[in-house]
C-alpha cells in the first residue's frame, strides 16, 4: 500500500469534520509509542520550551546515572541510547535552539560521567560527532545567539 501524498492528507483533513479529526488522531496514538509522545509534545510541552528543555535535562541526567563506567562495551551502549532519547526528543521539538541546548547538555554529562573518552575510539567519535552537529545547527542562529553558543561551545 502506498500512503498519500501530504498535500493530498491536508486537504482530506480540511475537509472532515473536528469530531472525525478527532478520532483519527487517537486511532495513530494506539498504534505507535511515538506518535503518542508526539502528540503529547504538541499538545502540553510545545506551550512552554525552556520547561521541555529541562525534563529532557532531567531525563538525561537520570540515564547518566546509569552507565556502566567499569565495562567501556555496556557503557557505549547505555550512551548511544542516551543520544537516541536526546535526538527523538529534539525532533519531535523541531527548534534549533532546543536542539544546541540538549546537546550541549549531552556532551557536558557524558563528559562528567567518568567514562574515558580517549580510550574508547567509539565513544570519542560519538562525542566529537554532537560537537560537529551543534557548531552546524549554531551556524545557522542570529549572530548574538551564535556568540552565546560559541562561549559554551569552547567549553566543551
Amino acid at each position: 500500500m502506498k500512503a498519500a501524498s501530504l498535500k493530498l492528507i491536508k486537504t482530506e483533513l480540511d475537509l472532515l469534520h473536528p469530531e472525525k479529526v478527532k478520532e483519527i488522531c487517537l486511532q495513530l496514538i494506539k498504534f505507535r509509542k511515538e506518535n503518542k509522545e508526539l502528540l503529547s509534545y504538541l499538545l502540553f510541552d510545545s506551550i512552554d520550551e525552556q520547561a521541555y528543555i529541562k525534563d529532557v535535562k532531567f531525563e538525561i541526567d537520570e540515564l547518566f546515572k546509569d552507565v556502566n563506567k567499569s565495562n567501556l562495551y555496556l557503557a557505549k551502549k547505555t550512551i548511544r541510547k542516551i543520544l537516541r532519547i536526546a535526538n527523538k526528543q529534539i525532533k519531535y521539538s523541531g527548534a534549533k535552539q532546543t536542539e544546541i541546548e540538549i546537546l550541549i547538555y549531552f556532551c557536558k554529562g557524558l563528559k562528567k560521567s567518568g567514562v574515558p573518552l580517549k580510550i574508547s575510539t567509539a565513544l570519542g567519535n560519538i562525542y566529537y560527532r554532537q560537537i560537529i552537529k551543534i557548531k552546524k545547527t549554531v551556524a545557522t542562529l542570529h549572530e548574538d545567539l551564535q556568540y552565546d553558543y560559541s562561549e559554551e561551545i569552547k567549553s566543551l
